[in-house]
């Protein structure tokens, strides 16, 4: 398709509609990137390309102008995934509504989200009848503690008070209370449910089939990927993708595609799963195809369990290195596990593979039954039985993919085949964790998402770093042939905002030194603002300088872990409302997705430089391979990571072209350290006000 008259008419129309309606003036970096994202939409394959657009340049509308016309014309839907429940819903509750009535665009939209978002009414029902529970021993039995809230629940669906989805249920919900009301692709019947008209999900679903954009999540768009594409979102062939919040893809792909089992427990689990396949045999009248399936398992759960119980035993004796109080980890160099080890995972791996067999075959029995198409006794019943036996199965796959990978990865092996993996083993009181987790993300998400859609577009205010787009396009797993561009922030900050890097005596590496000073320093710093977010790097310190602070500003601090984030949030803009002083304290997940505009943050405290941890386990085997590979991991890795994390905390003070305040920084690495000159230039330009260390 080329970018013919008419349609760049229509996206510049629209642009001009959108600007009078709102009585903006046009900014330059939006027109650009309109423009860019244009051409490459409507240019040849690979039509990948990405966008870092500072904050202030309107990247949403600018994305939606540009994609939303050009996926009409070609007949495509636009998915735009986000990583963060705030940007979801800022999209489909302000921007896209906002477009629709001010830029003359005709579309229509839908948020889609997974099945676990949303309430599974024959669940629900599972949970507020005794008969069932009592015969069917379910793999997560439901408290009774939570009978109330789920009788709430019923109430405000059937009252229509409330939706099904979870975002939106107001009401108290305790952590293990939702999981037992919800289900998965293997738990559902779909059209065959009792429940299927009023389901939530397929409700949801439904609004996706005529909808011309859908906005989802990083996680969905990985969970559908990985169910073959167009399980719940379209087929990627006929996407044009918008990943917005990009540079949290490749992480989100570790995350997903990880696999672990712990030894212990699912010895214990081998157990439950011969007493749940001998009820649901029982219930059945003992037909033939359960009753050997169940024969099987039992002659199965032996070898697991000697299996199990000499890689335990293995595990054992391993060298384990303090993570924290309650957790030791040992990491195997390179990825590669000892030949003896990975034989025990082989021999491991082929009962659990039968096993996993076995219940796939009694949930295909179970599908088999709900159609109606056996004669077997309470046929009724079969419905109730899949959510239990769905569960059983995903967690014997997910054991099997684990042992499979181990097994492939002995002494010699590792990352010859395939994406290159960090594995290692997790010691607990209780447990012993067999975990492997791909370093290589952007391997996984060429093959399964660059290679296959029709094209996409990645961006984020943080993309480039100290090497510009490379470590982002390395990590992801886009080639040269991507298109790079950096939009600057429209924003003045040489006028409006102010980085201070205070004489320091203290090295952040000397943790009680750091953290006395810290607190020492924190009074005087916070009397400079009336509002303030300060930034650590770890609960350990926030607590220790916390505890160190005088008692006075307990009233005006709000600290993660004491509350929800929405509710610490709350209370910190009533308190500024109030014209009182508000600070706020936390971790890396504050240092992203806030929005306190004005006089809900004049000062951003970053208490140190936002390295990553030393003992994570995939950081350090990223580092081990860059070294293998005689890279200098720390200048290639870890200061353009800390650097995009830097302009991310940083990020959180101006949100608007009139907003104003200051920035502190107190690691004094900044500038004793070559590389402090690196990350201060990756920043935007503050007016800087650094003392000599």
């Amino acid at each position: 398709m080329s970018l013919d008259a008419a349609i760049k008419d229509e996206i510049q129309t629209a642009y001009r509609n959108w600007l009078n309606a709102r009585s903006f003036k046009s900014r330059r970096g939006q027109r650009e990137m309109i423009a860019h994202i244009a051409r490459t939409l409507a240019g040849d394959v690979p039509r990948l390309a990405a966008i870092e657009a500072g904050t202030g340049t309107g990247k949403t509308v600018a994305y939606c102008l540009a994609a939303i016309p050009i996926a009409r014309a070609l007949g495509k839907s636009v998915v735009i995934t986000s990583a963060t429940v705030a940007l979801q819903e800022q999209v489909v509750l302000r921007d896209l509504p906002d477009l629709v009535e001010h830029a003359g665009l005709e579309f229509e939209f839908a948020l889609a989200k997974g099945r676990g978002r949303y309430l599974c009414l024959k669940r629900l029902d599972e949970r507020l009848k005794d008969n069932n529970q009592a015969e069917i021993p379910l793999f997560e039995v439901a408290s009774s503690e939570h009978t109330a809230t789920y009788a709430q629940m019923l109430s405000a669906f059937a009252t229509r008070e409330w939706n099904g989805e979870l975002d939106t249920w107001e009401g108290p919900l305790a952590d293990d209370a939702w999981r037992p009301v919800t289900t998965d692709h293997r738990g559902c019947t779909n059209n065959r449910c009792s429940f299927f008209r009023q389901c939530p999900f397929f409700k949801a679903r439904g609004a996706l089939d005529s909808a011309d954009v859908i906005v989802a999540n990083h996680d969905l768009l990985l969970s559908d990927l990985s169910l073959g594409g167009g399980a719940v979102l379209p087929e990627p062939e006929e996407v044009i993708l918008i990943i917005d919040e990009a540079h949290h893809l490749p992480d989100k792909t570790q995350q997903h595609f990880s696999v672990s089992v712990r030894l212990q427990s699912t010895q214990q689990w081998v157990d439950h799963v011969n007493t749940v396949i001998s009820s649901l045999t029982q219930r059945f009248g003992q037909p033939k195809e359960l009753k050997a399936v169940a024969l099987k398992l039992a002659e199965l759960g032996g070898d697991i369990q000697e299996c199990f119980g000499l890689l335990t035993g293995a595990a054992a004796d391993l060298e384990f290195v303090p993570r924290d109080e309650r957790l030791d980890t040992h990491r195997f160099v390179l990825g590669e596990i000892p030949e003896y080890l990975a034989e025990l995972a082989r021999e491991a791996s082929r009962p659990m593979d039968e096993l996993a067999s076995s219940v796939k075959a009694v949930h295909g029995l179970l599908k088999k039954a709900v159609d109606g198409e056996l004669d077997w006794p309470n046929l009724f019943e079969a419905e109730d039985w899949l959510p239990s036996v769905g569960a059983l199965e995903a967690r014997a796959l997910s054991a099997h993919a684990l042992l499979e990978d181990f097994a492939g990865a002995g002494s010699g092996q590792a990352g010859s085949n395939g994406p290159r993996h960090a594995r290692w083993v997790n010691r607990t009181e209780t447990d012993h964790e067999l975990v492997s987790a791909p370093i290589e993300p952007g391997q996984l998400l060429r093959e399964v998402l660059w290679q296959r859609c029709y094209a996409a577009i990645c961006t984020s205010a943080t993309l480039a770093s100290t090497r510009g787009f490379e470590r982002f396009f390395d990590r992801a797993g886009l080639g040269s042939d991507t298109l790079a561009i950096r939009i600057p922030s429209p924003f003045d900050f040489q006028k409006i905002a102010v980085l201070g890097v205070p004489a320091m005596e203290s090295d952040p590496r000397d943790f009680d030194a750091h953290c006395a000073e810290v607190a020492m320093l924190m009074p005087g710093l916070l009397k400079k603002e009336t509002s303030a977010l300060v930034l650590f790097s770890s609960w350990r310190q926030m607590r220790a300088v916390r505890n160190a602070l005088p008692a006075e500003l307990d009233r005006s601090m709000h600290i993660q872990g004491e509350g929800s984030k929405q509710a610490l949030i709350n209370a910190h803009r009533s308190r500024v409302d109030q014209g009182e002083p508000s600070y706020l304290l936390g971790l890396a997940s504050f240092a992203e997705g806030l929005d306190l505009p004005d006089d809900y943050c004049r000062h951003v405290v970053i208490v140190k430089l936002p390295f990553a941890v030393p003992d994570d386990p995939i950081d350090q085997a990223m580092a081990e391979w860059a070294e293998a590979q005689g890279r200098n991991a720390f200048y290639e890795i870890s200061v353009p990571d800390a650097a995009l994390k830097l302009v991310q905390a940083c990020g959180r003070l101006i949100r608007h072209e009139n907003d104003h305040g200051r920035i502190t920084l107190l690691d004094k690495r900044v500038v004793t350290q070559r590389y402090g000159r690196v990350l201060l230039d990756s920043l935007p330009p503050y007016r800087r006000e650094i003392s000599a260390a």
